[in-house]
């Protein structure tokens, strides 16, 4: 109780910590507590518990104080490490020793063979092994240029002296025969010697002047050491920390590595309650390969959990893309099974860098030089790996779609400009719109027609008569030569089995045309089938997929399928083949007017389809500019004499056609079925437009009109001959007595 002396002084009581492990505890029976004995003590005084308490205070307090000055310094650092200042000296001086480590490594490289034994790893790594007995041999042959190079150390010192003496020596001598030439001349014995102080003096200044600058020189040269390595750190760019790294340009995506990681954590934010589980369970993906970098972007292949299929991850490509910091455009899911690169049950997941699908594609390689072979392919674009795509075009067919303005009309500018740089094609095109996109073409096309009118529907379906025709002509002179198919040499000992590639742009309005729609559509489906072997390409372009625009059939008969921009997946499967939407092989995940000139296009390599971007041939409708003009004139120079290029630019057809005329000549004297009679016509005069969509039941009814009788048996409409020329005759008649 403290001092108790002086009555009148209270005692101060200080509250001591509580060690909870020693108080007493209540007891859980009955809900009453127990009884405790109590624990004797005593009150401090203030002056006590300053003596017992106040070294242990003093140390908490210097202790808070050490911690706060600590916190302080740690936000001081912080907040100077994020300074963009502070970053940019940082990252900047940083720049000099990894471009220290650059040299270093080059040097080390160029001193050893660490790059070729480098080089034979990866090689045999990926199973090349020409390329690893390549690589060894390119080693040994460094190998003793390295051995020549040392050997010249050793012998180049007493030869430079040797060179040296000599040099010296025949210089002085040519002073001194210089001041002798001198002294005789002018009569002047000490002329002899002033060429010789002459060249003493030039080479005293040069000492005088190495002098002056060498102190500069010296105190310069770590610094421009040192500015040297700074451009060779910066331009290489690796090694510097991700907090120094420089900051990304507004909008730029600064998450440009994929790895395993980044596609799990991806993967783990997709609304599919299976996959979800599946995670939760422990799952995890297995990659084959593992993301690795393939051109401008990166590849993997990774299985899926039970329940989740490739389709419903490439259902959620929106949300996919953006988990990897890309636009939709730039990540690709797809079915591993259905594009070779896996097992069932695996993604084939290709991500673009970001950004690099935004790049305009190069240059048209053909533009200023080169020719280009049908047989083999020609140029179109690039893919987003950066590998230069070329069209088969031979033993094949094309078919383009999309919305208006995506690149259509410019892709069959593309393919048609490297068919019209070999010079064994003949080409024919036929616009059914009035546009100039092919007059350019002109002088190197056999047939060109174009416009929205029916004399440029007449003249397309007269030529896939025709083409039709030719099918079976070839395959029969096919047959006679004992070849399968044409080839190149087969095209170039036989005239007539030159390829022929016909554009047919913008047909829906051919197909859609409502007396030889039906026709073509027919005639385009039978040569496209029959076609492959006989080096005949039909090429057609349309805003639509719908069997009015084009026919179905044809479509799936085609083998190079291009889709720009669409809205619905019908359209995408209209013109990809049906199940495209559901494998993500998706032209309506393309961005319209941004991604414009670039189409997913099938049947141009191993893989299910590629994202191209085609090249841009330039044209200007306002001053009428068409880098095609230069391109065809030198393909006017290299074309065979033999290969029609004189274009038509008016339907080929016959005026004031008589229709019994006609019939007379096709008929012979047997009755014939109505239905076997336009196709005679035809065969007359394959150009004429009345003749090209007639039928039996059209024929019958002109007929009527013409007075010529018909019979009907067993209701099968036919025409006898003589009934024909008995109103042929009549009508001579006729004429001749109004002549009369």
């Amino acid at each position: 109780m403290g001092d108790t002396s002086k009555a009148s002084e209270l005692a101060t009581v200080v509250r001591l910590p509580v060690d909870h492990r020693e108080q007493p505890h209540k007891s859980g029976k009955s809900g009453q507590a127990e009884e405790v004995e109590a624990v004797s003590g005593r009150v401090l005084t203030a002056a006590e518990y300053a003596r017992m308490f106040g070294q242990r205070e003093q140390a908490f307090a210097r202790w808070r104080g050490y911690r706060s000055d600590a916190v302080w310094a740690a936000r001081a650092v912080r907040r100077l490490a994020a300074d963009d200042r502070t970053r940019f000296v940082a990252r900047n001086v940083w720049y000099v020793p990894v471009g220290a480590g650059v040299v270093a490594r080059r040097v080390w490289e160029a001193k050893t063979n660490s790059r070729y034994e480098r080089m034979m790893r990866a090689a045999e790594a990926a199973g090349d092994f020409e390329a690893v007995a390549e690589w060894e041999q390119r080693a040994e042959q460094a190998r003793q240029r390295r051995h020549q190079r040392v050997m010249d150390w050793i012998t180049n010192p007493v030869q430079f002296v040797k060179t040296a003496a000599v040099s010296v020596g025949t210089g002085l001598g040519a002073l001194l025969g210089l001041g002798v030439a001198m002294a005789v001349s002018e009569d002047d014995p000490s002329q002899v010697g002033a060429p010789l102080m002459g060249a003493a003096a030039v080479v005293h200044g040069a000492v005088v002047a190495v002098e002056t600058a060498w102190g500069p020189a010296m105190a310069a040269a770590p610094w421009a050491a040192a500015a040297w390595l700074w451009n060779e750190g910066r331009r290489r760019g690796t090694g510097v920390p991700g907090w120094l790294a420089a900051p990304a340009a507004e909008g730029a995506d600064t998450h440009t590595v994929v790895t395993a990681d980044t596609i799990v954590l991806a993967l783990q934010h997709l609304k599919i309650p299976e996959l979800k589980k599946a995670f939760k369970d422990g799952w995890v993906p297995t990659f084959d390969p593992a993301p690795v970098r393939d051109g401008q972007g990166y590849h993997a292949v990774f299985t899926l959990p039970l329940g989740v299929t490739a389709e419903m991850v490439a259902d959620l490509r929106p949300v996919l893309a953006r988990n990897l910091h890309r636009t939709e455009i730039e990540v690709w899911p797809a079915d591993a099974d259905k594009t070779g690169t896996g097992k069932a049950g695996s993604v084939d997941l290709w991500v673009a860098d970001a950004g690099a699908l935004s790049r305009n594609a190069p240059e048209y390689p053909l533009l200023h030089e080169g020719t280009a072979d049908v047989f083999t392919g020609v140029p179109a674009g690039v893919s987003p790996r950066g590998d230069a795509i070329v069209v088969p075009v031979v033993a094949n067919n094309v078919v383009a779609g999309g919305q208006m303005g995506q690149g259509k009309s410019n892709a069959c500018r593309v393919v048609m400009l490297g068919a019209a740089l070999d010079p064994l094609a003949e080409l024919d095109v036929f616009v059914f719109a009035n546009n100039g996109d092919f007059d350019s073409y002109a002088p190197r096309l056999a047939r060109y027609h174009k416009g929205v009118d029916d004399e440029t529907a007449a003249a397309a379906l007269a030529r896939l008569h025709e083409l039709y025709a030719e099918v079976g002509r070839r395959e029969n002179r096919l047959a006679e030569l004992g070849a399968k198919k044409v080839t190149r040499g087969l095209a170039e000992q036989h005239g007539d089995l030159r390829p022929i590639v016909a554009l047919f742009s913008e047909c829906h309005e051919l197909f859609g045309h409502p007396q030889y729609g039906d026709q073509a559509a027919e005639l385009a489906t039978k040569t496209a089938k029959r076609a492959r072997k006989t080096a005949i390409t039909l090429m057609f372009d349309t805003q639509s997929s719908r069997k009015e625009a084009i026919p179905p059939k044809l479509v799936e008969l085609v083998s190079v399928n291009a889709c720009f921009y669409v809205k619905t997946w019908r359209s995408n499967d209209g013109f990809l083949g049906d199940g495209s939407f559901a494998a993500g092989i998706r032209a309506t995940e393309l961005r319209p007017g941004r991604d414009r000139g670039t189409s997913l296009i099938t049947g141009v390599s191993d893989a299910p389809f590629e994202l191209l971007r085609w090249y841009f041939v330039e044209v200007d409708d306002d001053t009428g500019y068409d880098a095609a003009a230069d391109v065809i004139a030198r393909a006017m120079a290299q074309v065979n004499p033999a290969t029609p290029v004189q274009a038509t630019t008016e339907p080929t057809t016959v005026d004031n056609r008589d229709l019994l005329d006609d019939l007379d000549k096709v008929l012979g004297t047997e009755r014939v079925r109505l239905a076997d009679v336009p196709a005679l016509l035809r065969d007359l005069a394959p150009a004429w437009g009345p003749y090209l969509a007639l039928t039996g039941a059209q024929l019958r009814e002109r007929l009527t009109e013409l007075g010529v009788k018909t019979t009907n048996k067993g209701n099968v409409p036919r025409l006898d001959p003589a009934d024909l020329r008995h109103v042929i005759a009549q009508k001579a008649t006729a004429d001749l007595d109004d002549d009369e």
